[in-house]
Formats: C-alpha cells, structure tokens, sequence
C-alpha cells in the first residue's frame, strides 16, 4: 500500500468515526449530568436499531422507517435504562448503579441474541449512490450519508443544550444539582429527560453503524462499548467537545491500523492509542477545569 491508500484509509475513519462520536457524547451527556457510566449505553444504541428492522419486516412499512424508529426505540430504552439502573437505586454507593447498567448490558445482549437467534442482521444503507472521486481518492456514498447525519444531530445535542430551557436545566444539574433543586428544578425529571436525550443520540448512532457496516450481529456490541469508553477518556470526561474530537481521531486510526496491519491487530493499537493518552494526558483532550466551590 502507498500514500494515497493510507490517506484513503484515515479519510474513511473521519467518516465513519462521526458515530464513534455520537456514542462518546452519549457517554459524556450521562456522566456529565450524574456523574455515573452507564455500560449498557452502546448495547442499547444499537437495540434501537434492531428495533427499527422490525418496521419493514414485520409491519411491512418502507424502507426508509427503519431510521426513525431506530432513534425513537433507542430513546425509549434509555429511559427505561434510567428507571431500571438509576431511578430507585441508591447514587451514593458507585458500584451499585455501576453494575445494574453492567447487568442491564448483558440483558439487552441476551435478548438481542435471542430475538435474531444470534444471526447477523441485513441493515439498509442511509444512501446507495455512486462514490465522489477527488483526483485520487475516493468518498464513499454510504460514509458521507453518515457523516451528515450524524453531525447534524450533533448540533442539534448541541442548539438543545445551549438555547433551550431544558438544556439549561440539564446544564444547571451537570454543575451544582442542590442549588438547582432550590431553584426550582426537578432533579429526577431533568435526569430521566437527559437519558432520553442521549438514547435518541444513541439510536442515530446504531442507525448509522447498521447502515456504514450493511449488517448488525449481536458480536460488535462490545466492540462499540468499548470504543465508545475510550473516545469518552480521550476527549475527556463530561467535555462533548472532547468526544466529538476523539471520535474523529479514533476512526482516523483505527482505519490507518486496519490498512498499516490487518483486521485482527486494529483493536489492540487502539487501545495503545488509549494507553498513551492515559500516561501523557490521563485527563483527555479538553479536561474539565478545576475550581472550588
């Protein structure tokens, strides 16, 4: 391989890395408001997207609507994620909502399994047209369908986070949740409406993977997680900025691994990638500031 096959390879990982950011802001959005991880974030992602296969193949309804109900489904997953995992469980001890969002990860893997009988899923593609030659390289139809889309739902995240009222209260919570509770506030409601928030980011995301990839299987679940968690840690965590810019990167490089190496070795350089931030910049790219109360 030369050059221009490398180029070609990292101009595809920006493509495609966009949904590695959209998982990575769903992470952050999550911990950022309640200072928690939620595992099952990703398994439910792409649960909304089997979900939207049941539109064509069992309502019969077009093509096309497998995208929404893709991002609806996911949305109405995370909410019962936060009732099932945060709701009524006791915040002050983390492992204990920890390990129900662990739990509720191999739940939504056990009954995606079993719902498909564990066989890969035919996804549609967000665009079938003819690639866009730029002299020698080549932007496929697919990647860029899913490179607009995702990032028109990222400044979508972005208007409802910093020009409306719900964002500000999501904000509020994020930075002092007591003194927005005594101005007014509904810590339980803005909490479950932030889980929706990233559900619905979510199912966009799993909408898109289905659609880059052609395929859904039960196997890239965790696969995402994980790339999902180190895009978090990368950009920094509770900085959506960070994961935007992570996503990019770590799509960059996983698809510069893939064609320096082979398929099998990618993973492992990406979780160097990760080890080496770890050691030189452990707080990730854009780290929160530190101030006093």
């Amino acid at each position: 391989m030369g050059f221009v096959d490398y180029v070609q390879a990292i101009i595809d990982g920006l493509l495609f890395g966009t949904t590695y950011s959209l998982i990575g802001i769903g992470f952050t959005l999550v911990f950022g408001v309640m200072h928690k991880i939620n595992m099952s974030y990703a398994a439910a992602s792409l649960a909304g997207a089997y979900c939207g296969l049941a539109g064509p193949q069992l309502l019969s309804l077009p093509l096309w609507s497998v995208f929404p109900i893709s991002i609806v489904a996911a949305g109405v997953i995370g909410y019962l994620i936060y009732l099932a995992c945060f709701r009524f469980i006791p915040l002050a001890s983390p492992l204990a909502p920890l390990m129900s969002t662990v739990g509720m990860l191999l739940l939504v893997d056990e009954i995606v399994v079993h719902a498909t009988a564990g066989m890969p899923q035919s996804y549609p593609a967000i665009y079938d047209g003819d690639p866009i030659e730029l002299g020698a390289f080549i932007l496929r139809a697919d990647l860029i369908g899913v490179f607009l889309i995702s990032l028109v739902a990222m400044v979508v995240l972005l208007l409802l986070l910093y020009r409306t009222r719900l964002g500000m209260a999501t904000r509020a919570v994020a930075q002092q949740p007591v003194a927005a509770q005594l101005c007014g506030m509904r810590l339980q409601a803005v909490n479950g409406l932030t889980f929706v928030m990233s559900g619905l980011l979510g199912g966009v995301a799993g909408a898109m993977i289905g659609a880059s990839v052609g395929m859904l299987s039960p196997l890239i679940s965790g696969t995402i997680t994980v790339k999902g968690l180190i895009v978090t840690v990368i950009g920094g965590l509770g900085s959506i900025p960070g994961a935007i810019v992570a996503g990019l990167l770590v799509g960059a490089a996983e698809n510069l691994f893939q064609a320096m190496r082979n398929v099998t070795e990618r993973d492992i350089y990406v979780m160097l990638l990760l080890f080496v931030f770890l050691v030189l910049r452990p707080n990730g790219l854009f780290a929160a500031g530190r101030s006093r109360d």
